[in-house]
């Protein structure tokens, strides 16, 4: 049996086998941002912590390292927001197109520091909070990014920039 898809590096997108004439649609989900999807998980979080007696016990709660973690990931998404912003090029996940391959700025290093940023400050929000749901919050973003919307922009950016992209998925972590 043969899989039909996209290989990406380290993540295989079932569906997606992409050629240059053919677009890369997004589902709605991804018209949903990142931080939008971790406001509702924290919203989901609270809820949780609020119903149940467990959940509202504190393991480890930490002010300063909170601060200094979400911090980080405000930085490292601004870094990267206005990197966009300056080579005028598309932010939002679902946009139909992207006119560049950016390599500069926090993009020397991780190919995702917005999304690298979004999970940072989530988790510098649950060190703040302390309880369960809140720690669950973080690796539900993550996962959210790493295999919802990092797939499909990688698809995306396969397919319009071919060898430019690939090449720089083979010099550029995805996260780190």
């Amino acid at each position: 049996m043969v899989k039909e898809g996209l290989n990406l590096g380290s993540s295989f997108v079932p569906g997606l086998a992409m050629t240059a004439a053919q677009p890369v649609r997004a589902q709605w989900y991804h018209r949903i941002p990142p931080p939008v999807w971790m406001l509702l998980l924290f919203l989901d979080a609270y809820c949780v912590q609020n119903t149940y007696d467990w959940a509202n016990r504190v393991y480890f709660r930490s002010l300063p390292l909170a601060v200094v973690v979400a911090l980080a990931g405000i930085a490292l998404g601004v870094w990267g927001e206005r990197t966009f912003h300056t080579l005028r090029t598309e932010v939002l996940p679902a946009s139909a197109t992207n006119k560049l391959v950016v390599t500069t700025g926090p993009f020397r290093f991780t190919r995702n520091p917005m999304y690298a940023g979004v999970v940072l400050i989530a988790l510098g929000i649950a060190i703040y909070v302390g309880t369960l749901p809140f720690y669950a919050v973080p690796p539900l973003v993550f996962l959210l990014c790493n295999y919802v919307f990092i797939p499909f922009e990688e698809a995306k950016m396969q397919a319009q920039h071919g060898n430019l992209y690939t090449d720089y998925l083979h010099r550029v972590r995805r996260w780190i």
